[in-house]
């Protein structure tokens, strides 16, 4: 049956082909993938029976359902010049793509103290202990991914906390979102901010009635105690870079928008690919300090591109650091934190403008977002550069359609709707809900819009944002008020959401975003069909392959 199978699936090939000289056929190497379902992502055509792909990388040609018989094939069965890889069943998608994301973050997130889970302020004080067992007195212990979020305690972690488990080492655990952390008292102490009054700007420290600082600081008030742990070595760097490479190839992910990318890690990315080990396609988006390497393309691979800086505008709703118009609904003295102000924003869009470099700006409250608008609307945008806004997570309602008016792309989150509307009513109240998370009104009004995860912010999966984008309830199935349900997305929307709509944002449409002939052959396979099964299956969903470029970086077991 399966030698049949491939006889008949090899026939079908070659009627499809048109006659060639025998010079440029002849023992050309091809692979063929089939035995599953395959969606193209394109109207056009949006199923296939099977992907031809050469050994450059990129697809000959599609094979329709209706003239491959699949059969029920156990193994891959090669010939001299064919291999079929057998789907086993399986669902290809065109390669999903992380609009945003922080590489290196995520790497370094599973190499140090994870505490993405952490259920409590108690278990974060235990796990902190744990930890601490191993090291040396006076070591430091750094920690990232938690979130108070439905903790018992209903409050964020102190100082006072940690100092119980932690009299002699310096700690400090950054929060999910990156925006804030709490230090302790050792820690705060060693970065001479116990007792400073005032904050930077851009930055915040919060001090109880004493003046002394209570553990939590926001934002550009972070740098000291950030500057404890010292720079990381290359070794290091290269490690957590790898580890977040195949991290997320596991997941089902071909490619990802690295953004807040330092200037020293290009070449870093460069060796790794060289190397071969950096398997995901990578878009970077450098600090303004790599706008050199955006604008020169410096360190760029067949899968590697650096054409865009990233700025910030404000911080995140969580932290209270995302500049709202009216101030916080449950701390009415802050309306945010601006980190960067319209006449600099001005004059950065400018020279990203001459020097023909795409831009990608942070911003999550609602003036901040206005700023962007107000600014870019001043100048004498041309569309190519294709600028884009990233979260756009509040808007004022009157805002939405001048996102799409303006050209600019609204790259956003899922998965921040899902886990941020446990908190948003209580930081924004109910009637600002209606501009937040709103992916539907942005597409209806034309805004190109872009999905990815701002992991190590989030987990980080293409199945919990994509499942975010459909369902919009949270991942145990809960929609409360002010959820807008209204603004989930279609399968197909969603889909788009991570495959074409990042190709677009990063100017790789005629290579990437859809199965199509003469694209390059980046390809995820579920063993499930997110077309069509319910909402909460999409979670139970599993990566069974990822290719890149044709060739598959991962497989499971």
């Amino acid at each position: 049956m399966r030698h049949a199978a491939v006889l008949t699936l090899a026939f079908l090939l070659a009627a499809c082909v048109p006659p060639q000289p025998a010079e440029e056929t002849a023992g050309e190497a091809v692979t063929v993938y089939t035995g599953g379902t395959i969606y193209t992502g394109d109207p056009a055509m949006p199923q296939a029976g099977a992907v031809e792909v050469g050994a450059d990388g990129r697809i000959q040609r599609l094979i329709p359902v209706s003239e491959v018989d699949r059969g029920d094939w156990e193994v891959a069965v090669d010939t001299p010049t064919m291999t079929v890889v057998d789907l086993k069943g399986g669902y290809m998608f065109p390669g999903f793509v992380d609009s945003h994301v922080h590489l290196k973050g995520v790497g370094q997130r599973e190499l140090t103290l994870n505490l993405e889970g952490t259920a409590s302020i108690g278990e974060l004080v235990t796990r902190v202990e744990a930890e601490l067992a191993d090291k040396a007195p006076g070591e430091l212990l750094v920690g990232r991914g938690w979130i108070e979020t439905g903790w018992p305690e209903a409050r964020m972690p102190s100082a006072a906390d940690l100092d119980a488990v932690s009299p002699g080492n310096p700690v400090f655990l950054v929060r999910a979102d990156g925006h804030a952390m709490v230090a302790n008292s050792a820690a705060l102490a060693a970065a001479d901010i116990l007792d400073l009054t005032g904050d930077p700007p851009g930055g915040h420290v919060e001090r109880g009635p004493d003046g002394k600082a209570t553990g939590i600081v926001i934002d550009y008030a972070m740098m000291p105690v950030y500057a404890l742990a010292g720079a990381p070595t290359e070794a290091e760097q290269m490690a957590a870079l790898e580890t977040g490479a195949r991290t997320y190839v596991s997941r089902g992910w071909t490619g990802g928008h690295n953004m807040s990318v330092d200037p020293e890690e290009a070449p870093l990315m460069t060796a790794l690919d060289k190397d071969g080990r950096l398997p995901l396609r990578l878009y970077n988006a450098f600090g303004e300090n790599g706008l050199r390497i955006a604008e020169k393309h410096d360190f760029e691979t067949d899968t590697i591109r650096n054409r865009a800086v990233k700025l910030y505008m404000d911080g995140a709703l969580g932290s209270r650091g995302a500049l709202l118009i009216a101030p916080y609904a449950d701390r009415p003295e802050t309306s945010g934190l601006a980190l960067l102000e319209p006449e600099a924003l001005h004059n950065l869009m400018m020279t990203a403008k001459e020097k023909k470099v795409q831009l990608a700006i942070h911003a999550i409250g609602d003036l901040a977002n206005r700023r962007i608008l107000d600014t870019f609307d001043e100048l004498d945008y041309g569309p190519e550069l294709r600028w884009r806004i990233e979260h756009t997570q509040i808007l004022a309602p009157e805002d939405i359609s001048r996102v799409g008016g303006l050209g600019l792309i609204a790259s956003m989150q899922p998965s921040h709707a899902i886990g941020d509307l446990h908190f948003a009513p209580a930081r924004l109240g109910m009637d600002r809900l209606a501009g937040a998370y709103a992916w539907r009104d942005l597409l209806k009004t034309g805004a190109v819009v872009t999905g990815g995860s701002d992991a190590p912010v989030e987990v980080g999966s293409p199945l919990i944002e994509f499942y975010a984008a459909v369902a919009r309830k949270d991942l145990t199935g809960f929609s409360g008020e002010g959820w807008h349900p209204e603004q989930a997305l279609s399968r197909e929307e969603a889909l788009a959401l991570f495959t074409s709509a990042p190709a677009f944002a990063s100017f790789t449409e005629d290579d990437l975003g859809t199965i199509a002939p003469g694209k390059l052959a980046d390809f995820t396979v579920f063993d499930r069909d997110l077309m069509t099964v319910p909402e909460a299956e999409i979670l139970d969903a599993k990566a069974m392959m990822t290719v890149v470029g044709g060739e598959i970086v991962y497989r499971a077991d």
